[in-house]
């Protein structure tokens, strides 16, 4: 019986150590694959392919704790952890909240503002609602364009890298040759790239100062200037940095990093997603001589709107926020 048994065991030890082997051999290929970046016929890594961040980066860039919604109120008690959604987003309970992050800007972790910079940017969060240009579906900008929560494509040619966003259905072109720079300043700025080894470091300059780089209020002139550094770290893996310059708004540069992965579906395509058309209500609506949206009824909740239009130039001045 000992001896049966003994067999037995030593059988379990030589099946274990036999999986154990596969396994090793397995995982050292695998290890070995994905250490070899794959590469296009003039020896630079090959970015085409759909991408896609996977952070809480687009809610703040700074680290910061949950929040019951990005729009809140005081609670009970008078402290910031107490507070309550306000109107706008309680009907949508937990989908409205804001998750948590340890963030992505890099050093001290600190956006540098001015101190009146500072005091925008508060009062930018304070009124989210009318004033993210992603609530209007705005053209993203750089480099909150690269992480929204959205799919977006590389094409990449020697001479030009085309990117395609979801959001928006916006776009850009990395330009690898010598071009000239746009007549006037835009919102998703004027992209000149360069390979330097493997990474694909961008200098991003031609901003307007519309465009927000996330829903906390972080903003910037037009002076902004970006330095993006694409490097791979595996075929499926990029390391995003960004390095932000703005003189009339922060006292010095700083960076985010963040990884940017792959979408490995073998049908993965850019769908449409058409925010314009989902946003003219929000934009529009408080132009319509008769009301449209003006009440919904839960099982305990009931929601009444009521449209305002901004009085003399302040209507104009909502839209360009």
């Amino acid at each position: 019986m000992r001896n049966r048994f003994k067999s037995s065991l030593i059988a379990t030890g030589i099946a274990a150590a036999t999986v154990s082997a596969v396994v090793t051999v397995s995982m050292t290929r695998t290890t070995g694959q994905v250490s070899r970046t794959a590469r296009t016929s003039d020896g630079k890594p090959n970015l085409s392919g759909v991408w896609q961040a996977n952070n809480e980066a687009n809610w703040d860039l700074q680290a910061h704790q949950a929040r019951p919604g990005a729009v809140t109120q005081r609670g009970v008690y008078p402290y910031a952890y107490a507070e309550v959604p306000a109107a706008p987003v309680l009907a949508l309970g937990a989908a409205a909240g804001v998750p948590g992050s340890l963030g992505v800007v890099q050093g001290d972790a600190q956006i540098p503002y001015t101190p009146a910079a500072l005091t925008r940017k508060q009062e930018n969060a304070a009124h989210w609602i009318d004033r993210d240009p992603e609530l209007k579906c705005y053209l993203p900008g750089i480099p909150r364009a690269m992480y929204m929560p959205y799919p977006f494509q590389i094409v990449q040619s020697s001479t030009k890298i085309e990117m395609a966003y979801t959001f928006s259905n916006a776009a850009r072109a990395i330009h690898l040759d010598k071009v000239e720079g746009p007549p006037d300043d835009t919102w998703m700025g004027h992209s000149v790239g360069r390979w330097e080894g493997d990474t694909l470091v961008v200098d991003v300059t031609h901003f307007n100062d519309k465009t927000w780089f996330d829903r906390a209020g972080n903003f910037h002139s037009d002076a902004l200037h970006v330095v993006e550094r694409f490097t791979p770290i595996t075929p499926d893996a990029l390391r995003y940095e960004a390095t932000i310059e703005d003189p009339k708004v922060f006292t010095r540069p700083w960076k985010i990093a963040m990884p940017i992965y792959r979408r490995l579906e073998p049908n993965i395509q850019l769908l449409d997603y058409p925010c314009i058309d989902f946003a003219e209500e929000f934009l529009y609506g408080n132009l319509r001589k008769q009301q449209l949206v003006k009440h919904w009824e839960g099982e305990t909740i009931v929601v009444d709107i009521k449209r305002k239009v901004p009085p003399g130039d302040r209507l104009y001045e909502w839209y360009g926020k």
